[in-house]
């Protein structure tokens, strides 16, 4: 049981670590293989476009998985989830990396990445099943930390991996990684949702769940301003090689710094803002980082408008990676906060929205090639205001309270 003095020593000891973890390896399936897409494009005899349906079709992978494993969780409980999300994703990279053509490489990936999903929910999910007050932002200002860790260890990872193997040796090596993650899981992970907690009543009762959050101004607004900033996100992951490369004329060395300049600051960020909502407030925090982020973007919309020096582009792409990081650790505890009971259901929505808007917005910064910026600044400015506008309609007209300290929690975790 959660309230044995033996489990709460397991639970401090592994479970931050556990749940961090558990936040990249789906992530890091979509960009790890990246630097051997081309030999993979050439291997498998298919064409550019088809090849790079294998990173769309992990994205979309990752979004409907975690649809899927929140409400599950919520009624089965989050242990046996997360085991066999674990275990196909295992599975499924394995396959990946025998896949004699492109087409199941694509179903492939589709799998991997709805079991990577599992991974992601299942972290937010727990993390709110154990934790509570300033030690439940304090946590997700950690997983925003760690995304941004994944964003630049997965391409450099992937680059020198491609070194001594091929693109089959990359996801023998994920494969790898989730067998260590799924023997971790099953001797440090005990379950966090007890029986008495779980919910009841199938489809039903699971559809009446999901309408329920989507009838709190306070969450909706939380999410869809989340789903908006990342569909911001998700537009400069894809865009910016073309621009600092195709525009500025930059090395696939320098690309490489200022990428890894800007998820570091995507990961300060992340980390101040956990502490900045925890010791100022969650609305000024969530505001804060959307002004951040929206400068940025006008930055990028200026230089697209009119020429502009690299300096000032790379200043824009950091405080537009900068300014999501800041939102997320207070748009996620405001997500999830009220719903102690519905963690799972609640963050397979926010994940869901995060990825799918950033899966149909990472497209349309090449509508016009790769030899403007100006498509890359009016999807990321468009994306920022409408992020400003879900959250002041919606989240800042609701009933914005603090998380509460509940009298009695499983395991209170103070970093």
């Amino acid at each position: 049981m959660l309230d044995t003095p033996s489990t709460r020593t397991r639970f401090s000891r592994f479970l931050p670590t556990l749940l961090l973890l558990l936040t990249v390896f789906g992530p890091i399936s979509m960009d790890l293989y990246l630097p051997a897409l081309p030999a993979l494009t050439a291997e498998l005899g298919a064409a550019t476009s088809v090849a790079q349906l294998t990173v769309t079709a992990c994205l979309v992978g990752l979004a409907v998985g975690q649809l899927v494993a929140g409400p599950l969780s919520d009624r089965f409980g989050r242990r046996g989830i997360l085991l066999v999300g674990v275990a196909a994703y295992v599975a499924t990279s394995a396959l990946c990396a025998v896949s004699p053509t492109v087409d199941l490489l694509i179903v492939a990936r589709l799998v991997q990445g709805l079991a990577g999903g599992v991974g992601i929910v299942i972290a937010q999910a727990a993390g709110r099943d154990v934790f509570s007050g300033s030690a439940l932002i304090w946590f997700y200002g950690r997983l925003t930390v760690v995304g941004g860790l994944a964003a630049v260890v997965g391409p450099l990872l992937g680059g020198q991996l491609n070194t001594f193997t091929d693109w089959r040796g990359l996801f023998v090596f994920l494969a790898v990684v989730g067998a260590v993650l799924l023997m971790t899981a099953a001797m440090a992970f005990p379950e966090t949702l007890p029986v008495e907690r779980r919910t009841t009543g199938g489809f039903a009762q699971t559809g009446r769940d999901f309408r329920v959050l989507l009838a709190d101004r306070v969450f909706l607004g939380a999410v869809l301003s989340q789903g908006f900033m990342y569909a911001a996100l998700f537009a400069y992951l894809s865009g910016s090689t073309f621009v600092l490369q195709g525009v500025y004329g930059l090395s696939p060395q320098g690309y490489a710094l200022a990428f890894g300049l800007n998820s570091a600051g995507f990961m300060l960020f992340g980390y101040l803002a956990g502490r900045a909502a925890e010791r100022w407030s969650l609305a000024g925090t969530l505001t804060l980082g959307i002004v951040v982020a929206g400068l940025g973007a006008l930055g990028l919309l200026a230089a697209g408008l009119t020429t502009m020096p690299l300096w000032v582009v790379i200043v824009s792409l950091l405080a537009l990676a900068s300014g999501v990081a800041i939102t997320s650790p207070p748009a996620t505890t405001l997500a999830l906060v009220e719903y102690p009971h519905l963690a799972g259901t609640a963050s397979s929505l926010l994940g869901m929205v995060r990825f799918g808007f950033g899966g149909v917005t990472a497209p349309l910064v090449g509508v016009a090639g790769a030899a403007t910026i100006l498509p890359l600044g009016i999807v990321t400015t468009a994306s920022i205001v409408l992020a400003a506008v879900a959250y002041l309609a919606l989240a800042a007209r609701g009933p914005l309270s603090e998380p509460p300290t509940p009298a009695r929690s499983p395991i209170r975790w103070n970093p």
